[in-house]
């Protein structure tokens, strides 16, 4: 019992930072030719020349005109003429998403990388580099420096309040969150806000007359679980800040890997479709080899210009 309690008291008593790179594809660009995008409009997006792609990420003076990610080349360019377009190179990308997580990786072995541009740093056991907030600078401060990039960080107790709290300032904020910060600064905001409720479990819950956080910490976990099985236990911790996931080091394998390519234009004959599917399946065959993987299921997901999604899985 000693050995539970000790573990309960060390993640009670954690330091979590989440760091979250802004725009990041949009902010490699322009810390590889500061010239030409240096706080400009820009977004970085497939099939350019066809203006007929899909925007990845658009800079922070292209979002301040209304341009947001998902929205169709064309649609960006009516809110934001004069906006650039970039075509999206992942190589350079790699390399910055692993310059910044080497700088990271500096002040704690106990690093989760989460994507191309995110990790969280269990920095508990890191004093010796100073304070939390210390650290929290230094890493900020030196990606800037070393990368030109900028970043904001979250500093909480948990994984999801170090989440939340990276999120509330952007760009380039430092924001701390604590468990007795909750009630003020998270239970007025609606359901689906909270870190790992996405909109179709917020639309569940609004059916349920459960409309914000707050409520959501009030409910019956009896009710919650009986809608959402387990999940609703963990919403309702989630909801009052609290949880215990560690920050994991070591990369899970894939659960899932795919390719994708935006066409120039709609394609009607079959053999044509026939080539562009052989070459989608060759790049995903590819990357399953190098991870030593074989498939259970095979999905094809097919975005129309209008936005519509198909899914058809075998």
């Amino acid at each position: 019992m000693k050995q539970a309690g000790e573990d309960q008291e060390v993640r009670k008593n954690r330091i979590i930072i989440h760091l979250d790179m802004n725009a990041f594809y949009c902010s490699v660009h322009e810390a590889e030719e500061p010239g030409i995008y240096k706080g400009k409009p820009t977004a970085v997006a497939g099939s350019v020349e066809q203006r007929r792609g899909i925007i990845v990420t658009s800079s922070y003076t292209a979002r301040q005109k209304g341009v947001k990610t998902g929205m169709t080349v064309r649609q960006g360019l009516q809110l934001c003429p004069e906006m650039i377009l970039i075509k999206p190179d992942f190589e350079l990308y790699r390399k910055y998403s692993r310059g910044f997580m080497s700088v990271a990786s500096q002040y704690t072995p106990l690093l989760e990388a989460t994507s191309i541009d995110e990790c969280y740093l269990d920095i508990t056991g890191s004093s010796a580099f100073g304070e939390p907030l210390d650290i929290a600078r230094d890493i900020q401060h030196r990606i800037q420096t070393e990368w030109n990039l900028p970043c904001s960080i979250g500093v909480a107790p948990n994984k999801l309040l170090a989440k939340m709290a990276s999120d509330m300032h952007k760009p380039n904020g430092m924001t701390v969150l604590r468990i007795r910060d909750v009630p003020r600064l998270l239970w007025h905001k609606p359901c689906d806000s909270l870190f790992g409720i996405g909109r179709k479990t917020g639309e569940k819950l609004k059916k349920l007359n459960i409309h914000t956080i707050g409520q959501l910490a009030a409910a019956e976990e009896a009710m919650l679980v009986k809608h959402f099985g387990v999940a609703g236990s963990w919403m309702k911790s989630a909801a009052h800040g609290y949880d215990y996931s560690p920050v994991n080091a070591v990369r899970e394998q894939n659960k899932s890997i795919g390719h994708t390519t935006t066409l120039p234009q709609d394609v009607t004959k079959r053999q044509e479709a026939h080539r562009i599917l052989l070459n989608l399946a060759d790049q995903t065959a590819r990357r399953m080899r190098r991870q030593k993987l074989v498939a259970a299921t095979i999905q094809v997901v097919i975005r129309k210009p209008d936005m519509t999604t198909v899914n058809r899985s075998v």
